[in-house]
């Protein structure tokens, strides 16, 4: 079998092509990326692994390079939620319209499946409520919700139109190796820099999930196996949560910080399309054997480790 996997050198991406390239049946593994965010030194050295550097609204380079391959892996995507307040075309640019540039790559090839890395953002704020992927009524908040919703729609209609399989995985916060954004990211990056002050986001009180990427990675392996037809659905996360501040003692901690000025913007959300409540049914997924190894707590504690181990490679 022979994998393409767009954004296959940024965060999720490389995980998983770290952990496929151990499978026997896998000959393969095109890494597509431009390199916005993604790093060379993320991924292992294999003979399995092709890297192209380019860009997925280069159809011609994207069409050459998805050629001969099996299965898809999209994670190419604008990273930044938050950048859209000041950006609001950036989530279709960096989003939407890859995804529609790779589908209509795979109509060209004859490529039947692709497994989608889509976020519990399709929802919008629903307070404390659970999410369910099959009742939830999907109302985002943000650009960057509305373009995974829209590219979810995407895939159902080429799955409809021309057979296409496709599993979308709507992920709570993913946190762990090789990350390049979210709250851990911003805590570590800003105590290097200044170990006396620290700007938070909101009011700290924002509880959600957070998976580790290595069990994200379990699930996109298993997901690889599974025999569907047309468009399939689901959430993942796990069964707990940690606010901002419990992230920050955790940070602090491993700092060995005893006192610093915390800074707060203010307001239950970090930022203009922020959900700072998220509660996530994932039963539909676990039904088919998967479940998480690390708890919320465990993986923002991993992922602080790797950050801080990995200083000089992160330049902080």
């Amino acid at each position: 079998m022979n994998l393409f996997i767009s954004g296959g050198a940024g965060f999720i991406g490389s995980n998983l092509v770290n952990e496929l390239i151990k499978f026997k049946d896998i000959k393969k593994i095109i890494v597509y990326d431009n390199f916005s965010s993604g790093k060379k030194w993320f991924l292992k050295k294999n003979n399995k692994i092709k890297i192209i550097k380019g860009d997925i609204k280069n159809k011609k380079k994207l069409n050459s390079a998805i050629k001969n391959t099996n299965l898809v892996y999209h994670f190419a995507a604008n990273p930044d939620i938050a950048a859209a307040v000041k950006n609001p075309d950036i989530d279709f640019i960096e989003g939407t319209m890859l995804l529609r540039n790779i589908l209509e790559a795979m109509r060209i090839n004859k490529i039947k499946k692709i497994i989608f890395a889509s976020g519990s953002g399709v929802y919008g704020d629903k307070k404390n409520e659970y999410l369910f992927e099959d009742r939830t009524v999907t109302m985002p908040i943000s650009t960057y919700g509305a373009s995974k919703l829209y590219c979810e729609s995407l895939i159902s209609s080429y799955a409809n139109l021309i057979g296409l399989n496709g599993i979308s995985f709507r992920f709570a916060n993913v946190t762990g190796d090789n990350c390049t954004h979210g709250v851990c990211y911003d805590f570590v990056k800003k105590i290097f820099k200044n170990k006396k002050k620290i700007k938070i986001l909101g009011n700290g009180k924002q509880s959600k999930s957070y998976l580790h990427v290595s069990d994200v990675v379990s699930a996109l392996v298993k997901a690889k196996s599974i025999k569907n037809s047309g468009h399939k659905i689901f959430n993942l996360s796990t069964k707990d949560f940690i606010s901002v501040n419990e992230i920050l003692y955790l940070v602090l901690k491993a700092f060995d910080l005893k006192r610093i000025e915390k800074d707060y913007t203010g307001g239950n959300k970090g930022w203009k399309g922020d959900v700072p409540v998220v509660r996530i049914n994932d039963q539909k997924f676990r039904r088919l054997g998967w479940k998480n190894k690390s708890t919320s707590k465990q993986s923002i504690i991993r992922t602080i480790n790797f950050l801080i181990k990995n200083k000089n490679n992160y330049g902080f």
